[in-house]
């Protein structure tokens, strides 16, 4: 069917074609479920609302319940039969009810048939059937029993059986969510609020999938928060709703064109939170640079995507679609062995490369460990003093394989550029190959950046050191976290993230630190 979206700020209100799938997300506030009921009453009879939420509590009950709801139906079987009149008060009961009374009604039907000798009767296949058999191979291991006229459950393995007020949450909502999308007319338009409320993971995208078969005549509408959720539809048109103006009432929304490099749910994400994006290397439950970042730049959006790879790739990917989100993109990649001109391409494309060598070497700037010495009452100079001894210690000791792990990189970088050339044939491609060691000369490399890292430890030059000295144990050796009166390293790093989370003369000072490595100017209004 066609969809006719609600009206707009800016321009006409636009129509979905042949909608079959449609997700609504939009950050919290925006209106999302206010343009959700708005779209559901364009729909008239045709809409069907389905909220496991809802379902599972008392609810206020309504003067006029949604024409063909589970709770018409409901009232409807009440008032045909006042003398075993039920007082469920939630949807779920309700639902539950409904269909135990629909399958009397119908094995009733079946019996009398055959009673009165028609032919060809069948035992009729009821909307219970269904519910049952579908709810069971999402849960393989559990039986669903009908003793005395009531729904019973078993486990394997299990002799007891019980009510379905037993079942946990989220064996109570995929009973829900199968049993009450039975119930919406031929070709309704479903709307569905939060469909990953109560249900895991694991079971949520193939759920919807086996409902969304099963109703192919209706048009699924999606309410919701879960990002890979809405990303998993695959016939799936996705509209941003990004504010609400009450006094209209009007929207500003977009229908979001799938066609991008960067993956759906990131994006959806970004879209949804409405600040700066700011991409990050590692991953966001164990890395150091997803806790740090967002502390550090609350005005953004910080997501890790793993390599420094992907950070560039999305970086440009999602700035390349900024006409149509009007969002900022940037990214934080560790310096590692990159060459200053490396660094200054990087920097010009929005990618922040910290004068640093990686993540743990922020930490070990002065302006962090003294923030922390004198948050610990112990003196700022003196700490710092000692860890810079140590560091440079570490640092003397690690400065030929330093360089040499420097001159690797430098090679496979001039390498690689230098294979990505156009060659006339075989013979040609040979000889350049021959002659490569000498081009690059990695011998002078290294010698020279031996020079170098000499004269950083002669004149005790300790951001030069951090800045080229790759050492993941750096913060642990140096001893910060004794000077400091923590016991570990990693005590260390969590006391480092707590004064940023706590605010005050240490966050600000740690803050600046961070920013001034980065050699960045945040272009946002500042939130603290």
């Amino acid at each position: 069917m066609d969809l006719q979206l609600p009206p707009r700020t800016e321009g006409d209100a636009l129509t979905i074609k042949n909608a079959r799938q449609v997700t609504i997300i939009g950050a919290n506030g925006a209106g999302k479920t206010r343009f959700s009921r708005h779209l559901m009453a364009t729909c008239g009879d045709r809409a069907f609302h389905v909220s496991a939420l809802h379902a599972m509590f008392p609810q206020r009950a309504e003067a006029k319940p949604m024409p063909g709801s589970i709770d018409e139906r409901f009232n409807a079987i009440n008032a045909s039969t006042p003398e075993i009149e039920n007082h469920a008060n939630t949807e779920f009961d309700r639902l539950m009810y409904v269909m135990m009374i629909e399958e009397f009604r119908e094995l009733i039907d079946y019996k009398t048939r055959l009673l009165i000798g028609e032919s060809d009767v069948k035992l009729p296949r009821t909307k219970l059937d269904k519910v049952v058999k579908m709810w069971q191979e999402v849960f393989p291991k559990n039986k669903v029993l009908r003793e005395n006229g009531k729904l019973l459950f078993a486990t394997d393995g299990q002799a007891d059986s019980y009510a379905a007020v037993r079942l946990s949450d989220g064996e109570r909502a995929v009973l829900y969510y199968i049993g009450s999308v039975l119930y919406a007319r031929e070709d309704a338009v479903i709307f569905v609020d939060d469909p990953e409320t109560y249900l895991h993971r694991s079971i949520m995208v193939a759920l919807w999938n086996v409902i969304e078969d099963m109703r192919s005549d209706c048009t699924f509408i999606y309410n919701t928060h879960d990002i890979e959720f809405a990303a998993s539809r695959l016939d799936n048109k996705c509209v941003w709703v990004k504010d609400f103006q009450p006094d209209v009432p009007a929207w500003d929304y977009e229908i979001l064109d799938s066609s991008r490099s960067i993956s759906e749910a990131l994006y959806i994400d970004l879209l949804g939170a409405r600040k700066p994006a700011l991409f990050v290397e590692g991953d966001e439950q164990h890395s150091i640079d997803t806790q740090l970042y967002t502390l550090i730049f609350p005005n953004y959006t910080v997501r890790a995507l793993g390599s420094c790879n992907k950070v560039i790739e999305s970086v440009r990917s999602f700035n390349d679609l900024k006409a149509m989100h009007h969002l900022d993109s940037w990214g934080i990649v560790d310096r590692d062995r990159r060459s200053d001109r490396e660094v200054e391409y990087l920097r010009q494309r929005k990618i922040l490369v910290p004068n640093v060598a990686e993540v743990e070497n922020i930490l070990m700037l002065e302006g962090v460990i003294k923030a922390v010495a004198i948050a610990q009452r112990k003196n700022p100079d003196h700490v710092f003093a000692s860890v810079k001894r140590t560091v440079m210690q570490l640092f003397d000791k690690e400065l030929k394989a330093q360089a040499l792990e420097h001159t690797r990189h430098r090679v496979k970088r001039d390498v690689e550029m230098r294979i990505d050339m156009k060659f006339k044939g075989i013979t040609a491609l040979e000889e350049h190959m021959v002659d490569l060691v000498n081009e690059i000369n990695p011998r002078g490399i290294y010698e020279q950046l031996c020079r170098d890292f000499r004269q950083y430890r002669q004149a005790e030059n300790y951001m030069m050191v951090l800045r080229v000295f790759n050492h993941k144990t750096m913060i642990g050796e140096s001893n910060v976290a004794g000077l400091c009166g923590l016991r570990s390293r990693n005590d260390y790093v969590k006391t480092v993230l707590n004064l940023l989370k706590h605010g005050g003369t240490a966050a600000r000072q740690i803050t600046a630190a961070v920013r001034y490595c980065l050699n960045f100017v945040d272009p946002t209004p500042s939130q603290t």
